[in-house]
């Protein structure tokens, strides 16, 4: 698996975040989304990357630039064809090491409450992700969890 920084103008990478933003519209109310279209991907405070096998796209994700050192995980998905594959897993352990290059201290994230985010939830757990309360611009939403992680970045 090879993860790429990505500028967001591949058509395979359109049409995940595409889906990934209709999905999510879905399962929340519209004031509860919080997914990025690909226009507010492409802000200087945000890095995407994506990850590719064999010139097939398998999943995505970005790191947000909160300043402070804090950083946000924003648009993780995995592509359908590829669930369970550990895709998610690397593009986390890659967007964790970046931030640490960076000097952040803290990453955070929100995700969904209800059950279809039960494994994204657990993943971040399995990271050592904690539960915590809303940070940013955020505030507190039935449909949202918030979780963060302290890090200790590399000298």
């Amino acid at each position: 698996m090879e993860i790429r920084l990505d500028d967001l103008t591949g058509p395979e990478v359109a049409l995940l975040i595409s889906e990934h933003t209709n999905n999510l519209a879905e399962l929340s109310p519209p004031e509860s989304t919080h997914a990025l279209n690909l226009d507010k991907l492409r802000q200087p405070e945000i890095t995407f990357w994506s990850a590719w096998e064999e010139g097939e796209l398998l999943g995505c994700g970005a790191l947000k630039d909160l300043g402070e050192q804090h950083g946000e995980i924003k648009s993780m998905r995995t592509s359908s064809a590829h669930l369970r594959k550990g895709v998610a897993r690397r593009i986390l352990e890659h967007i964790t090491e970046e931030a640490k290059h960076r000097g952040f201290r803290r990453l955070s994230l929100e995700t969904g409450s209800m059950h279809a985010f039960e494994p994204a939830r657990r993943l971040y757990a399995s990271f050592g992700f904690q539960y915590c309360e809303p940070f940013a611009d955020y505030i507190p939403d039935p449909y949202s969890v918030f979780m963060t992680l302290e890090l200790e970045p590399h000298q």
